[in-house]
């Protein structure tokens, strides 16, 4: 990750749950999901220089497997003089039961990015698709997580084997879902990259349509996490705000 915002995608701003590996499906089949964001946070960081996103995804599930597809608009890209306004996540995995309220997922997701690739992306940094293993454990309310990138990450020069490890809990209360959580992005090979980002998220289901506000922030560094030069913007993408989103799931 450069100076410019090079690094994260996928995942609703930590509040609205985008779709991916760590949902429960319910039932085998189809399901799907389109929604809005007032800010796509990845990991604490915004992915579209603090602006609004919509986001869609669908999910195939069969027993204890699951495959999956996400997409979400992003601006980072374009920022760092790429050219891909959208982010396509792709994910498969499988969940199981260790003990009674212990259970367990593990699976592979890859961020792509369509035609992101330009000569001036390429003069500083690499193929901005990401490939991550991860493995979660949850006991009750609590969910350990711990994704491992086995590509360069997000673009940046010999960041293989960075890795992320998040904290979360999910709680019912008062009719309304409450999740805390904390996590760990460590950028390998990349001076000022790595952090702690921060959220809690609240939300509520309406049959279906789910709005939801979160408190997300980090402690990265101001001076890494910013659009740069190409957006003419020297915008902390880090910093603590409240985001707003609702999505549908169907």
């Amino acid at each position: 990750m450069k100076k410019t915002s090079i690094i994260l995608s996928a995942a609703l701003a930590a509040a609205a749950a985008a779709a991916v590996p760590s949902l429960a499906f319910a039932d085998d089949g189809l399901a799907y999901n389109i929604g809005a964001v007032s800010d796509y946070r990845y990991r604490g960081i915004s992915q579209t220089r603090l602006k609004p996103a919509l986001q869609g995804g669908v999910d195939y599930t069969k027993g204890a497997f699951y495959l999956g597809a996400w997409a979400s608009t992003i601006k980072w890209i374009k920022d760092a003089s790429g050219d891909a306004g959208l982010e396509v996540d792709l994910y498969g995995g499988y969940k199981g039961e260790i003990s009674k309220d212990f259970t367990y997922d593990v699976g592979v997701l890859n961020y792509w990015y369509p035609s992101a690739v330009t000569p001036a992306w390429s003069a500083a940094y690499r193929n901005p698709n990401t490939t991550e293993l991860y493995g979660a454990l949850t006991y009750g309310p609590v969910t350990a997580k711990y994704s491992h990138g086995f590509t360069n990450l997000f673009g940046n020069v010999d960041s293989k084997n960075s890795y992320y490890l998040d904290l979360s809990a999910t709680f019912e209360v008062a009719g309304l879902s409450v999740v805390p959580h904390v996590g760990y992005q460590k950028v390998k090979n990349t001076a000022n990259a790595s952090y702690t980002d921060y959220s809690i998220t609240v939300s509520k289901d309406f049959g279906g349509i789910v709005p939801s506000v979160a408190l997300v922030g980090t402690d990265a560094d101001k001076g890494f996490y910013v659009p740069g030069a190409a957006a003419n913007s020297s915008k902390f993408l880090g910093k603590a705000a409240l985001v707003v989103g609702v999505k549908y799931n169907f």
